[in-house]
This record gives structure tokens, C-alpha cells and sequence, in this order.
């Protein structure tokens, strides 16, 4: 099953944009992932279980460099989304 994860990163500490610039370099480093950034949000595209496990290793990564950090996702079944495009 193919997932769309559609994520906001709110780092709480003064200097917030190095943060999110990483964040988005790291998930940008996955071949078995989509990753697509506009200004206030990144989408991530792929199968469930490995957008899954890349969010949880990269997010708990972030949280143990910068600390406080609020992170906001929307969980998409990209399959059902896509079924209802071709209907």
C-alpha cells in the first residue's frame, strides 16, 4: 500500500530554519522514497511501511538534535487517492 504523508516541522528554538533544512536534506537522501517541499510543508510519498519507518528514525533524529520540536502530518492512503483521480 502506497502512503502520502504530508509533514510540517516546527522546531522551537531561535535559529529554526537549519533544522528543517535538514530534515528535509535527510528524508531527500531516501531513493525508495518521493519528497517533494513547498514552502510550508513536505510531502512524502512511498510504500507504507518504509515512509513509516523513515519518518520514525528521521523525526526521533530531529528531536534528539534540536530537542523541543512540534512535527504536523496528514497520513494519506495514496492508492484510494489515486483510484478516485482515475474514476
Amino acid at each position: 500500500m502506497q502512503v502520502m504523508v504530508e509533514l510540517s516541522l516546527y522546531p522551537l528554538v531561535n535559529e529554526y530554519i537549519p533544522p528543517i533544512q535538514d530534515f528535509i536534506d535527510r528524508l531527500n537522501s531516501y531513493s525508495d522514497i518521493a519528497v517533494s517541499t513547498s514552502s510550508t510543508s513536505t510531502q512524502v510519498t512511498g510504500d507504507y511501511g518504509v515512509v513509516m519507518k523513515v519518518l520514525g528514525e528521521e523525526m526521533q533524529r530531529t528531536h534528539e538534535e534540536v530537542g523541543q520540536a512540534i512535527f504536523v502530518a496528514k497520513f494519506l492512503n495514496f492508492d484510494a487517492m489515486q483510484s478516485r483521480k482515475s474514476s
